[in-house]
Order: C-alpha cells, then structure tokens, then sequence
C-alpha cells in the first residue's frame, strides 16, 4: 500500500510509502487519504495524527506524479476529479478534529508541502527542504491551498514562495513560521510534542481548533453559539478531571 495507516498507542502514523517515486502522490493516493484520515479521527483510542513518511530519512512528499498529471491533465474529467480530490484531502485535513503533525525530514515540495500546511504542526529535520512549485510548471496554486500558507507565513512570504517556486532550507521554514519545530533529532522532537499533546484535554483541543478555524475564516466576535460552547466545557467530564487532578496535585487522566 502506497498509503497506510499505524496506531502506536495514542498516536496514529499516516505513513506515505512510494520511495522510489520520492513519496509523489497519484490519483489513488489523493482518493485514499480522506478515508485513512477519517478513519484516525473516529478511533477514540487516537489523540494525535502523524502524517509521515514510511521510510526514515526519506523525502515527505515531492507532490503530485508529475508523470501520470502530465499524461491525465489532458483529460478535462481527470483533471477535474484530480483537482476535486486535491481539494478534499486539503479541506479535510485543515479541519480535522483532533491534532494533526506533519513529520518532515526531507523535501516536501508541492502538494506535499500543500498537505504540511494543512496539518496543525511541523515538525522538521535539518535536511527538510520546502517549496511550491506552480510557478515553474505554468500552474496556479488552489485558493484554499493559497490561504493556508498566507495565514502561516504572511502575504510577502507567500508571494516570495509562490513567485519563484524556491526550496526553502529547514532554517528558512523555521524563520518565516513555516516550520514548528526544528530540531538535529527530529525524532525526538516528535515525541516530545506528542507526548505533550496526548497529555492534555483532547475536548479542549478540539474546541480551539474549531475556534482557530473560525477567525481564520473571519469571524471576529463571539456568537450564541460560541459562548454556548464555553459554557458547556464547565459541565463537561474534562473540566471535572482536570479540577480534581489540580486539587489533589496529581496529573489528569483525560478520557
């Protein structure tokens, strides 16, 4: 399987396995994922999701198969199923309920970078390299894909990416917001993240994701039903737990 997925305790591995096409992602792939990713999100023993590589030190994802694109792009149904399915797993991934990491050691180009972006995190090595390309195949990045990364990085950065298709180094991600969390052992930071993130509420997670998401898609006030939301978690079995795990000095255990 090109695509599959592994559950190490809390945490799933969405592992991306086509090394020898550099993890290029084909239409069976971008068809795949939405149902790899559904299936993460409705395990309840899954806190966290690791989009990855399966082979270590390998690229993440050089994007789409350049060679099947070039062959089906000429096809105006293919096309447009290939982009639908793009669309999907980028809409599906940003709004994912429950924390999402993309686990970078080396390039992640593309519609690779394009899936990094809409997990919640990055976490990269020092040989991660990062680019979109549109840019030197004549091509128009998605709007939705667009505003992921200028809500990362900022419009003057996403320009500079998107006009000129550059690889950025690890460092570079780091420095404009692109990457989390840089680190010589990768791994390691992994662990650390997902340890912190398996640790806390998962219902508070999920609630901040959904509020993130709706002041990135503009809201600026609370409504009905947003205050009906903060309400609720006080009545909730996390706010009872984590109230006596506070009073009696010992780590919560959150279910």
């Amino acid at each position: 399987m090109t695509l599959r997925l592994e559950r190490q305790g809390a945490v799933a591995h969405l592992l991306i396995d086509r090394a020898d096409k550099r993890n290029a992602f084909n239409q069976e792939m971008w068809d795949l994922f939405p149902q790899l990713l559904a299936q993460a999100m409705a395990d309840p023993a899954v806190n966290v999701l690791v989009v990855r590589a399966a082979k270590p030190d390998s690229a993440f994802c050089a994007g789409a198969d350049i060679g099947e694109f070039a062959t089906g792009a000429r096809d105006r149904e293919w096309r447009a199923a290939n982009q639908a399915a793009i669309n999907r797993v980028q809409h599906e991934l940003a709004r994912a309920a429950k924390p999402t990491i993309a686990f970078i050691e080396g390039d992640c180009v593309g519609g690779g970078c394009g899936i990094a972006l809409a997990c919640d995190f990055r976490v990269a090595g020092p040989k991660a390299r990062f680019g979109i390309t549109p840019a030197k195949l004549g091509l128009v990045y998605p709007l939705h894909d667009t505003k992921l990364l200028v809500d990362l990085v900022g419009p003057a950065q996403a320009k500079r990416i998107l006009f000129t298709g550059t690889l950025l180094t690890a460092a570079e991600a780091l420095a404009i917001g692109m990457v989390t969390l840089l680190d010589t052992d990768p791994a390691a930071a992994l662990d650390r993240i997902t340890s912190e993130l398996v640790a806390v509420s998962g219902h508070s997670q999920r609630m901040s994701k959904v509020m993130v998401q709706r002041i990135l898609d503009g809201q600026v006030a609370d409504d009905d039903t947003t205050r009906a939301e903060f309400a609720a978690a006080f009545d909730g079995d996390d706010f009872a737990e984590g109230v006596s795990a506070f009073l009696a000095k010992r780590p919560p255990v959150f279910r």
